[in-house]
């Protein structure tokens, strides 16, 4: 894995992907006492940045495996960035899901033509599933994060966070990161190493969901006890990849963690201040940097929003916490 991989998988998104700018509000660098910038992959194909490693990923297939079809795990980003890849490329997409993940994944899933296939993600594991139903209808299996491709094209947004900062001549400063098993942000990292080596890349996590920062704490891989009961789906995962830990570990500042309620707070905050719409594991590194400055240094933050397919009664739970 390495930045000559995000490059070509930058090369091959060109014409595809949306290059998301960053955006500021004043409003916002007041409640966060510094300079915070927002790069808004809400605003990317499918709601989140997942879009750019589906196509990375089918992008880098041989045609004829391809042909034959592909086969993703996900709780709803991943399912629709693959799913979309896919139907651009005309090939059968199965996506396994599990079954409390939002409504509006699961349909959302579904309208992009892929097949979806629900699972109880507390009892059954998602991989064997998928490696499952991968071997039976021949089908090549996309992981979510530890996957070379999809980590280069996650890489792909760290190239335009290094071209934006130094385009704004900034040298120096914190990229937080909403992280689940850390394909975009090892992606980010090795990007901004290589262009930007000022900006230090530090994953965010929820509560009681926090794998990664133990795992980078201690040098080895760490593992979640729970698998559900948390409204940021978006980004917990049992643990680290074997690809991406490595990557962190080597790239990365101290990890940070956030609650359901500072998510929230910064869902409604982001519509009210920049006109986002928010998914709450979307929003962790924006609560990071909103709320817990304590933790931060410098004087400018580059937060990652990394998607916004959210069900309405949970956004209207976070417009509930504007004042």
């Amino acid at each position: 894995m390495n930045i000559d991989m995000i490059r070509a998988a930058a090369d091959r998104l060109a014409g595809h992907a949306r290059y998301t700018p960053l955006l500021s509000s004043p409003f916002l660098d007041e409640v966060a006492g510094r300079r915070i910038l927002v790069k808004p992959e809400c605003l990317q194909h499918t709601g989140s940045f997942k879009f750019r490693g589906g196509w990375a990923a089918l992008s880098a297939l041989d045609p004829a495996q391809r042909a034959r079809g592909v086969i993703a795990y996900s709780s709803g980003n991943h399912a629709q960035g693959v799913a979309l890849a896919a139907r651009m490329h005309d090939v059968r997409a199965v996506i396994v899901m599990p079954s409390d993940a939002p409504a509006l994944k699961i349909a959302n899933t579904r309208a992009l033509g892929a097949e979806v296939v629900l699972y109880d993600r507390a009892r059954e594991s998602r991989e064997d599933i998928g490696d499952g139903l991968a071997t039976a209808h021949g089908l090549t299996l996309i992981r979510p994060y530890d996957e070379p491709q999809v980590i280069a094209g996650q890489g792909t947004c760290g190239l335009e966070i290094a071209a934006d900062a130094k385009m704004c001549e900034i040298d120096e400063a914190e990229v937080l990161v909403c992280c689940g098993g850390g394909g975009l942000t090892s992606g980010i990292a090795l990007a901004c190493a290589a262009d930007q080596p000022g900006l230090t890349v530090r994953p965010v996590e929820p509560e009681c969901f926090d794998d990664v920062k133990r795992s980078l704490e201690t040098g080895t891989i760490q593992n979640n006890d729970r698998r559900d009961g948390n409204i940021c789906d978006a980004i917990f995962t049992p643990a680290p990849g074997d690809l991406t830990f490595p990557i962190m570990a080597r790239l990365c500042g101290a990890g940070l963690t956030v609650s359901e309620d500072d998510c929230l707070r910064a869902m409604g905050l982001a519509f009210q201040r920049l006109k986002l719409v928010i998914e709450p594991g979307g929003a962790a590194a924006l609560a990071a940097a909103l709320f817990h400055g304590e933790h931060l240094t410098g004087d400018t933050v580059i937060a990652t929003v990394t998607g916004g397919n959210v069900d309405r009664p949970m956004f209207t739970a976070a417009l509930e916490t504007l004042p």
